[in-house]
């Protein structure tokens, strides 16, 4: 898995970073930061319920690997 962000379109829920910690932070001005964006096996199911609840679908996920 690979996971980017557009911080461009980042509305500062703060969900992604309630949901994975390990994965997402977020930068002073509140906009998403990738921590991680390979993270392990046991980190996924937490990522993709943080893209999947993000407002503005500024998280992308590849599971191609």
């Amino acid at each position: 898995m690979r996971v980017t962000a557009n911080r461009d379109t980042c509305t500062v829920s703060s969900l992604c970073v309630y949901r994975a910690p390990d994965v997402f932070d977020q930068d002073d001005d509140g906009h998403v930061l990738v921590l991680d964006p390979e993270p392990p096996e046991s980190s996924r199911a937490a990522v993709r319920d943080a893209a999947r609840s993000c407002p503005t679908r500024s998280i992308h996920l590849d599971e191609e690997e």
